[in-house]
């Protein structure tokens, strides 16, 4: 519905500038150049959200323009939409050469949010009713497009929840949480443009760009710096295929379920990462083995032998400078869902739980992971529900399976 409601706005768009004419054009070229070299600069942020926030500026400063160096311009809604749409096709062709899957969700998201944002003001501009309520010069302006702004942003991320494969209370708290990080960096930035280029023309631009591409620069170091430990770590979780222990590609699998998992139970970004980070070393404490265990099955074995290897892989890990809640998720995800006595309150975290899901699942499928022997273990796993799985994890996991082996 999104991806539709975009495709039939940048078509009407089109249809209207085509009747109407393109006003302005060297205005358009300017922001369409701003917003294409934005896209270029397309970085990976936390979250997995791969943005370009100088674009996303420069449309929303597009959008908001209401006169430059004096004088009035006069595009409108459908001219905003149709040079944001050039503009970002423009910006992916390096990333169209290099390979790269254009990003469908996020542009749909950016068209919808920008053509709200210049519905919001163009029309009233236009027409001259801001004017006639003394919104059009001074504080009361700046705060007009400054609303305009946020309710722009908000659409944007309700749009990102609904495009998000989180239940939408949580993607809506991540989506806010991000638009806080550098959303609210790019909302002040286009509103700071389009305000200026009423005063200083064009040259707002370059000059009010560069304070927005410090902080990209600083999200993209973070971004990196994350990524070489995410690297580290899935080197070292490989160090017990390369020895013999576990089966190659076990951890990765238990990774991937346990992130699907944490994902449909509705983890947040950080707890979702630390989780992946578990997932990744549960089985790190078998380096301590003298025998490794066939296939490396840690499931069959018995209770204090899992807890054994649980103990010993979160004392690795707590010397790898890895955050110690990794640790913690490692020595708990060998524990029962259910205590000896029955009860579960007191027991391992949510995702130790969901590590000792996804380890088991992957213990006992790997070797046929077939829709019929999916079934079976999932049955294996659920006849556990009365103590070892937790079977609210058990049952997300069944949701699950068939994305990922898809």
């Amino acid at each position: 519905m999104v991806h539709g409601a975009a495709v039939v706005l940048v078509v009407v768009s089109l249809g209207w500038v085509s009747v109407f004419g393109f006003v302005e054009p060297w205005i358009a070229v300017a922001f369409g150049v701003l917003i294409a070299l934005g896209e270029v600069a397309r970085t990976a942020l936390p979250g997995e959200r791969d943005q370009a926030p100088l674009g996303a500026a420069g449309a929303l400063a597009y959008a908001l323009l209401g006169s430059l160096a004096g004088e009035r311009t006069h595009h409108g809604v459908a001219q905003v939409v149709l040079v944001w749409s050039i503009a970002a096709l423009v910006g992916a062709v390096p990333s169209l050469v290099r390979g790269r899957r254009p990003n469908a969700d996020s542009a749909a998201r950016r068209v919808l949010a920008v053509g709200f944002a210049a519905l919001l003001f163009q029309p009233l501009y236009n027409r001259g009713v801001l004017l006639r309520h003394g919104l059009e010069h001074g504080p009361g302006y700046a705060a007009y497009i400054a609303a305009c702004a946020g309710l722009s942003a908000g659409v944007d991320v309700c749009l990102a929840a609904l495009l998000s494969e989180t239940p939408l209370r949580r993607a809506l708290c991540d989506e806010t949480t991000a638009l806080l990080r550098i959303g609210s960096a790019v909302a002040a930035t286009g509103v700071v443009i389009s305000i200026a280029a009423g005063e200083i023309g064009l040259w707002a631009l370059p000059l009010f760009s560069v304070p927005l591409l410090l902080t990209q620069a600083g999200f993209r170091r973070y971004a990196a710096i994350r990524a070489t430990q995410r690297q580290t770590i899935a080197s070292l979780a490989r160090a017990t295929e390369v020895a013999g222990y576990t089966l190659p590609g076990h951890a990765q699998r238990v990774a991937t379920i346990a992130r699907g998992v944490g994902r449909e139970l509705g983890l947040s970004d950080q707890e979702l990462l630390l989780l992946e980070y578990a997932a990744l070393m549960h089985d790190i404490g078998q380096l301590s083995l003298v025998d490794p265990i066939p296939g490396g099955a840690t499931a069959l074995l018995c209770p204090e032998e899992q807890r054994r290897i649980g103990r010993l892989g979160s004392e690795v890990i707590r010397r790898t400078g890895v955050p110690p809640e990794v640790a913690e998720i490692v020595a708990r995800a060998a524990e029962p869902y259910r205590g000896a006595d029955g009860a579960s309150d007191g027991g391992p975290p949510l995702a130790a739980r969901i590590v000792r899901v996804a380890n088991a699942y992957d213990d006992l499928a790997c070797d046929d992971p077939g829709p019929a022997r999916r079934e079976e273990v999932l049955a294996q796993l659920r006849a556990g529900t009365e103590r070892e799985y937790e079977p609210r994890v058990v049952e997300a996991l069944a949701r699950v399976c068939p994305r990922i082996s898809g």
